[in-house]
C-alpha cells in the first residue's frame, strides 16, 4: 500500500501560513534547503527545478501530489496551471474547475477517494497542503515531515484544520539547522 506524507512548513506556534495564504515570513535556514532537494526533489514545483539544479532529478519518493484549492490558488494567480508537472496532481475543491488536462479536481470527499489512491500501484503520496485537507486526511496520513521554522506568527491557517480527534506519532527523525530550524519526521503509530 502506499504511504501518504504530508510534507509541509510550519511555525513554532502550528500555522502554514498567514491568515490570508502568504508564507513570505518564514526566514531563510541555511542549508536546508539543499538537505531538502537531496531528498524530495520532486517536492520542488517544475518552474524552479532547473534553477535549483534539479531539471533532470528523479522522483525520488513521491508520484503524485495532494493540494486543497487554497495551496494551488497562488500558482493559479503567477499564470501556473500544473505547478507540479512531474507529477500526478489532484486538486481537492468543490468550487474550482481545472484548465489543465494534467491537473486532476476532485470535488468528492477527500478521505475514500485517498483511501482508493493508496491502494493503487505507485509510488508515494505527498500532502502539500492545506490545513483543512490535512485535517479530513489525518485518518489516512502515514508520515509528517515537517519543516519547523523559529518564528511565531500568532494567526494563521493551522496545521491541521479538523474537530478533536487525537492520532498519536512518533518522532522517527530530526534535523537541527542553523538558524533554529528543524525537519521533524514522525511516524504514525511509534510510540
Amino acid at each position: 500500500m502506499r504511504k501518504l506524507t504530508y510534507y509541509v512548513a510550519t511555525t513554532i506556534d502550528g500555522f502554514i501560513a498567514s491568515p490570508d495564504g502568504g508564507s513570505d515570513f518564514f526566514p531563510v535556514a541555511e542549508g536546508l534547503a539543499a538537505y531538502m532537494n537531496a531528498r524530495h526533489p520532486e517536492t520542488v514545483p517544475t518552474a524552479f527545478r532547473e534553477p535549483a539544479g534539479l531539471a533532470d532529478a528523479p522522483n525520488l519518493r513521491f508520484d503524485t501530489v495532494l493540494m486543497g484549492r487554497g495551496t494551488y490558488e497562488p500558482a493559479l494567480a503567477a499564470g501556473i496551471t500544473s505547478p507540479y508537472a512531474h507529477l500526478r496532481q489532484y486538486v481537492f475543491s468543490r468550487t474550482l474547475t481545472s484548465g489543465d488536462p494534467a491537473v486532476e479536481v476532485v470535488s468528492d470527499d477527500p478521505l475514500p477517494f485517498v483511501r482508493k489512491l493508496k491502494e493503487q500501484e505507485g509510488a508515494g503520496i505527498w500532502l502539500c497542503g492545506g490545513g483543512r485537507l490535512a485535517g479530513a486526511l489525518l485518518p489516512e496520513i502515514d508520515e509528517l515531515i515537517v519543516k519547523r521554522y523559529p518564528v511565531a506568527i500568532g494567526a494563521g491557517i493551522p496545521l491541521f484544520s479538523a474537530g478533536f480527534h487525537p492520532r498519536r506519532f512518533g518522532l522517527a527523525d530530526c534535523r537541527a539547522f542553523g538558524n533554529g530550524a528543524a525537519v521533524l519526521t514522525y511516524t504514525r503509530g511509534l510510540d
